[in-house]
């Protein structure tokens, strides 16, 4: 008996070194793969499946180590057969979807998609590259994709990128400025911020081309026309022109009046966001970094010298904070 408990105790202790083996070698593959070493973190990664052929993130990290080597189809032969786990997550389908759009294989890369998202239907990334897949055949329910993926995934930026490029190019004078706001908070780093920034800049001047907003409004959905109908009333703010200095009045006026008639029946992420800018005297510099850096960069850099304190408070609240839309806040 004694015998028996000492070859189980080596048993579990060989185990666990086995264990502490595999680990080990995922840990040294993914430092290969920051390094851009994608044959070796490839090697390493096939050794580690070898000896444990059922862990999901392995096979993953494996598949996209053979995308990123520009090996497309072994990234497929390691990624298509997870698509039936019930532990599979939206990036085996992501990369796998990606892969086949590498090769030119549109209607490939729709299908993997498609199937994606039936089995994950609150994945935002992967309603964010099907509606891309679709743009690019000019199909416009592409937007209807995006529109899904900011429904179902709040969190997840990329989708409220693509859908306010896709408003901006269209009559529309409401969503393509909420949604490009939502997107430079969720990831105001991104090298797609100074983009969204120009079209913000742009998409309020669109917004104050007519006199009267309420009387030429062709909206129907009940926030957008609350939206108008608070910015109507600023239009007076708006006859010295659109630059950063007005837009800051003009939102300061806005929030509240949204506050004294819609906050309750419309709660929203992003006016929360405006009213603590305001309570905290960062208003200003907030509007600053959204709407001067796209209409005059040393005009921006000639403010911040002057407001300094201002400046690096606002820094260091967008460094330290994390943005993201909460659930049920959907008015699309």
């Amino acid at each position: 008996m004694k015998k028996i408990f000492v070859i189980l105790i080596a048993l579990c202790f060989q185990a666990t070194l086995f264990a502490q083996d595999v680990k080990q070698l995922h840990e040294n593959a993914r430092n290969l793969m920051h390094k851009g070493d994608f044959a070796n973190a490839i090697l390493i990664l096939n050794r580690a499946l070898a000896a444990e052929p059922g862990n999901l993130e392995l096979a993953k990290d494996l598949g996209l180590n053979y995308y990123y080597a520009k090996d497309y189809k072994k990234a497929l032969e390691v990624l298509v057969p997870l698509f039936d786990r019930n532990d599979v997550d939206d990036q085996c389908f992501q990369i796998a979807g990606d892969a086949h759009w590498a090769m030119d294989e549109a209607a490939a890369a729709e299908t993997v998609y498609r199937k994606g998202i039936k089995k994950l239907p609150n994945s935002g990334p992967l309603y964010n590259e099907l509606g891309k897949v679709l743009w690019t055949k000019n199909d416009f329910t592409a937007i209807k994709q995006w529109e899904k993926g900011i429904e179902n995934d709040p969190g997840f930026a990329g989708n409220y990128y693509n859908a306010s490029k896709y408003y901006y190019f269209t009559t529309d004078k409401v969503w393509s400025l909420v949604y490009g706001e939502i997107f430079i908070n969720i990831d105001p780093k991104s090298a797609y911020t100074p983009e969204i920034k120009n079209i913000l800049l742009e998409g309020y001047k669109k917004l104050f081309s007519d006199a009267d907003l309420e009387k030429n409004n062709k909206e129907k959905n009940s926030f957008a026309v609350a939206f108008l109908k608070t910015m109507n009333k600023q239009s007076a703010l708006a006859s010295a022109g659109i630059n950063a200095e007005s837009l800051t009045m003009i939102r300061t006026r806005f929030i509240l009046d949204w506050d004294a008639g819609y906050h309750a029946k419309f709660p929203f992420k992003l006016f929360e966001l405006y009213r603590q800018y305001i309570q905290e005297g960062l208003f200003e510099a907030y509007n600053q970094w959204v709407f001067a850096t796209a209409q005059n960069l040393p005009a921006y850099q000639t403010w911040t010298n002057a407001h300094s304190k201002e400046h690096a408070a606002l820094t260091r609240f967008l460094q330290d904070r994390i943005f993201k839309m909460p659930a049920g806040q959907y008015y699309h």
